[in-house]
This record gives structure tokens, C-alpha cells and sequence, in this order.
């Protein structure tokens, strides 16, 4: 098989950020994996309520050539038209064990440093969580690399790794999808709420409710009276607790600092609703509220907060986060993974793609989850006499 040329080949000369986003959707053992000329995209799911996606851009690779087989021809008879079918490509889609290639990143010797530095002071964790650093073990990887390869269809994905002239190589399995697999709709034309803000204070209020062990997450938020932006747990051992991202009046004499909140309207556009204090630090970037009618001046929505809790490592790890919802309740957890380029991309690399090439590669990592029915919600509530 060496001798023939792959479908895809893609070198890394920082595995760790490889590992990093994969781990972010490792709550599953095998994810679904989607070749294109772009990058690499892994789904996961679980019980078709929660569902992960991770999209390893070609930035992220120092060289990334793909050679997209032909499509099959579906020749039912009359091809009457004459279309340049033969000329059509499709992009290799497969199922593979993510468990077995993270633990194969593993021997490259990519442990998770953030497993310590993330869950240890999150509040103080810097602006950029993912840079490297002397001590980190991504600054001491730069003479490693390692190559993917998938050659044709049906045949293992391959992992090299090598390092000063030693070369291991891994072959994972790979199986054809069985169609169960199928993305969580978000409408996109008819979001009703969009908050970004960084991914710490995200994590913050997360870690901070799971100490009451939760069984439900409870999402708040209204454009004209507070709290704002609130998240609540419930319906586990404890009260209810709940964490609240206020905004504090600011004197006119603070007035040109401060920053305008934003309200949906019915037509899609978005009007200054009132100035807002600078918070210390400031929480929300963008604050979008557009409540339907039937929900009146305030957004509510539940969610099983173990699932919401699957997203922990990619809050720990992003930089910031978009949270978004639609009118069916779906919740989208976007996180925008910024990689220094130090270990990334290199200035000798004719193959690079210039946003590569050029400062951080940014990539992202989207969670999205269904919401609970109100039986589900109500069973939830009714959990807690278990413990009294």
C-alpha cells in the first residue's frame, strides 16, 4: 500500500493540538470522521440529544494534501443529459475509535497539560489558555511530527509519529457509518439568543454549580430586566443554586467607556437599547435577546446539566464561547480554540495557507444539545425526594 498515493496525507508538527481538540469530544468512544478539502471533521454523539463536532482546519497541518476519489456513478439507465458525472468527487466519510487515537497521540508522548492547569484557577487563567510555553509539554515537541494518512476507501487510517529518525507507526480500523448518525438541527434563521463572551467565565459558573450536583441546567436571559444572563442548577441533593452575570450602573462620568446592549428586533436587525457599565472584567462581548411572544420579555430553557457538562474540557481550553439558541430550544455551545503559532505553523512552509502562516490558527469546537421536555423536566424535579 506505500506505493500507492493516498486519498489524504496531512503532517502535524504539534501533535498536542491534535490531541487537544479531539480530547474536547472524547465523551464517546468512536466518532464519525468526514475528510475534505478543508480540514478534517469528527462528530460524536450520544443518544441523539447531545452531539460534538471538531473541525481539525488544514491550517492546523504544515502540509495537507487531499485527492477526493471519484463519486459512484449512480447509473440508473437514462443519463440523457450529458452530465460530466464521471468528473464528480465525494469526500471519504468513516467511523473510527477515538479513544484508540487519542491514546495513540499518547505515545507520542502528549499528555494533557491542561488536565492540571485548567481545573486548578480557572479565574486567573490567561487570556490565551493554549499558548506554549518553556515549561509546557508542547514547547518541548518541536522536533516531533506526526502523519495521518487515509489511503482509500475501507482501508485503516494510518498515524506516523516520528522523532529524531524513529518512526512508529499506528493503523486504526475504520467502519462504515451506519446512517444512525445525524446532526442536531440549529435553525439558524430563527435564533432568539446570542451571548459570546470567554470561555473561562463559562467554565466558572459551570464548575461552580456542578459542586451542588445538579440535575438540571436552567438557562435565563432577557434583554430589559435582571438578571441578565443567569444559569441555575436544580434537582439534585441540594437548593437550587444559581450563578448570575449582572451589569452594574456606571456614572456619566464612565459614559465613553462603556459599551451599547443590543436587542433583536422582529426584521433581524439589532438597536442600541441602553448603555451598560464596563464591567470588571468585562462578561459579554455580544448580548443578543429576542424572546418570542409566547415566552414574554425573558428567555427560559432546561437542559440535563451532565450532558452541558460534557462540554467542561472545551470551555477549559477555548478562548471565548458563543452560546446560542433557537426557537425549538436547541442550545449551540460554539468555542473558538486559538493555537500560538509557534507550534502550528512555520515561516519555511511554502504549503501553509497564508491565515496559517500568519499569526494564531484560530479553529472551533461546537457542542449542541436538546432541551428537556416538560415531563423530563418534571422528573428531574421529582428526583429530589431520593434524598430527603
Amino acid at each position: 500500500m506505500a506505493d500507492v498515493e493516498p486519498i489524504f496525507s496531512a503532517v502535524s508538527s504539534n501533535a498536542h493540538h491534535l490531541y487537544t481538540l479531539l480530547q474536547c469530544i472524547g465523551f464517546v468512544p468512536k466518532a464519525t470522521v468526514l475528510i475534505t478539502p478543508d480540514g478534517i471533521r469528527f462528530s460524536v454523539e450520544e443518544g441523539r440529544v447531545i452531539q460534538g463536532l471538531a473541525f481539525l482546519d488544514k491550517a492546523l497541518f504544515t502540509t495537507y494534501t487531499f485527492n477526493p476519489p471519484a463519486a459512484p456513478n449512480n447509473t440508473s439507465g437514462d443519463s440523457g443529459d450529458g452530465d460530466d458525472s464521471s468528473d464528480a468527487t465525494s469526500n471519504p466519510c468513516f467511523v473510527v475509535s477515538l479513544s484508540s487515537l487519542l491514546e495513540t497521540l499518547k505515545i507520542f508522548g502528549v499528555n494533557d497539560p491542561s488536565a492540571t492547569g485548567a481545573n486548578k484557577a480557572v479565574s486567573v487563567q490567561p487570556s490565551n489558555p493554549s499558548s506554549s510555553n518553556a515549561f509546557t509539554t508542547p514547547a518541548l515537541l518541536f522536533d516531533r511530527s506526526c502523519t495521518l494518512q487515509y489511503f482509500q476507501d475501507g482501508s485503516p487510517l494510518s498515524i506516523t509519529l516520528s522523532e529524531t529518525g524513529i518512526k512508529t507507526t499506528c493503523e486504526l480500523t475504520t467502519y462504515e457509518p451506519d446512517g444512525g448518525e445525524v446532526d442536531i438541527p440549529l435553525q439558524r434563521d430563527a435564533i432568539i439568543m446570542k451571548v459570546i463572551m470567554r470561555s473561562a467565565w463559562l467554565h466558572n459558573a459551570i464548575v461552580e454549580l456542578g459542586a451542588t450536583n445538579p440535575n438540571m441546567l436552567k438557562i435565563s436571559a432577557s434583554a430589559d430586566r435582571e438578571p441578565f444572563f443567569a444559569l441555575s442548577g436544580s434537582g439534585g441533593p441540594f437548593s437550587e443554586s444559581s450563578v448570575e452575570f449582572s451589569i452594574e450602573e456606571q456614572g456619566p462620568d464612565n459614559g465613553a467607556s462603556s459599551q451599547s446592549r443590543k436587542v433583536l428586533t422582529d426584521d433581524g436587525t439589532s438597536r442600541s437599547r441602553a448603555k451598560r457599565t464596563k464591567l470588571a472584567p468585562t462578561v459579554t462581548e455580544t448580548f443578543l435577546v429576542s424572546p418570542p411572544s409566547s415566552m414574554g420579555s425573558r428567555i427560559k430553557q432546561n437542559y440535563r446539566f451532565s450532558l452541558i457538562q460534557k462540554a467542561s474540557r472545551a470551555m477549559a481550553v477555548a478562548n471565548k464561547v458563543s452560546i446560542r439558541g433557537d426557537r425549538q430550544g436547541v442550545l449551540s455551545l460554539q468555542f473558538m480554540v486559538e493555537f500560538d503559532a509557534h507550534g502550528s505553523s512555520g515561516a519555511s512552509n511554502s504549503t501553509r495557507s497564508s491565515r496559517g502562516a500568519l499569526g494564531p490558527t484560530v479553529t472551533f469546537v461546537d457542542f449542541r444539545f436538546v432541551p428537556l421536555l416538560d415531563d423530563e423536566e418534571a422528573a428531574d424535579e421529582n428526583s429530589m425526594d431520593d434524598y430527603e
